[in-house]
């Protein structure tokens, strides 16, 4: 699929409160293309229940409830089991989608026991977290999901601890679909939306967000910064379905050796919330530590990727 071959029906209006550059209206904008308009949205607290624009009027053309921090998975819950009772009953002809759309903060800190009780019923709706890496819309503060080094207000120095890796765990979890995606590659993105929508059962989506103003970087670099991401290996793109997992777009190219990782220095020095690594010293330790993970593993992937060709090589080897 190419973006011209996108639906033309645009369900995120023009007017929307959002920061120029703005990760997370670009991102919805694309989801809400692959989903359509059969879709029922809850938003839970972050900068989407602000840009959707001040009341009485709305960018989002979906029945939307905007709901707390910690209800994400609760909220879905409700949602979905309203939306089999309608069908049952004869008051819907189909289930709309039930789709949840939550930054960081609300899945990996205070949404994540929602979370995980959803998805260990196997609820029937799709998670979405646009992962600004920080609480932007509470003024830059740590989250789980701030990369090791990162400045934000309350570590003015650099974040001292790695991230936790949410979409691991929901493949943890065993449900049926997890996935990746970036701004970077739209055509990626939407195709995982459009397969999610197939799929019953929790689908959990993650589409990490560069925000200008939290990062510190030019309102016309997102893209740029969102590539970099995944050129360097900061970012992976994937999906795993049914116990599967498959690489994608860049990252899919960089392990099967059509293209090189990009130093993650070029990645750190595109956003000021790394620049105390670089200034008035450059910190050498932390800058190798983070390149130090992620050749470690893009080594084993690549490693295991050889390792499947040679094999299926021997496999489709004629007898002699």
């Amino acid at each position: 699929m190419r973006l011209k071959d996108f639906p033309e029906e645009e369900l995120f209006l023009q007017g929307s409160a959002a920061c120029q550059g703005c990760p997370g209206s670009a991102a919805i904008r694309v989801a809400f293309k692959a989903l359509g308009r059969n879709t029922i949205l809850s938003v839970i607290a972050s900068c989407t229940s602000v840009f959707q624009s001040p009341f009485p009027v709305s960018a989002l053309d979906l029945p939307t409830l905007n709901m707390a921090f910690a209800t994400g998975g609760a909220t879905a819950s409700g949602l979905s089991a309203a939306a089999d009772r309608l069908v049952a009953k004869g008051v819907l002809k189909e289930k709309p989608t039930i789709l949840v759309w939550a930054g960081d903060g609300g899945t990996y800190d205070i949404g994540i026991q929602a979370l995980s009780g959803a998805a260990e019923r196997n609820t029937d709706f799709i998670y979405v977290c646009y992962n600004n890496e920080a609480y932007s819309n509470t003024g830059t503060q740590r989250s789980g999901a701030t990369p090791y080094a990162a400045w934000t207000t309350n570590t003015t120095r650099g974040k001292g601890e790695w991230r936790k890796d949410v979409a691991q765990i929901m493949v943890a979890h065993g449900i049926p679909y997890v996935a990746t995606a970036s701004l970077a590659y739209p055509t990626d993105m939407f195709r995982k939306f459009a397969r999610a929508k197939e799929i019953k059962g929790t689908r959990y989506i993650e589409i990490q967000a560069p925000c200008p103003p939290g990062w510190k970087f030019p309102s016309s670099h997102t893209i740029k910064v969102a590539r970099l991401a995944v050129q360097s290996g900061m970012w992976m793109l994937y999906e795993h379905e049914n116990g599967k997992t498959t690489y994608t777009a860049g990252t899919q190219r960089i392990i099967q050796g059509q293209s090189k990782l990009v130093p993650v220095e070029e990645y750190l020095r595109a956003q000021g919330r790394f620049g105390h690594l670089f200034h008035p010293e450059r910190d050498e330790k932390r800058i190798g530590e983070i390149q130090e993970r992620i050749n470690h593993v893009f080594e084993t992937l690549q490693f295991t990727h050889k390792m499947k060709e040679h094999i299926m090589d021997i496999e489709l080897a004629p007898p002699r």
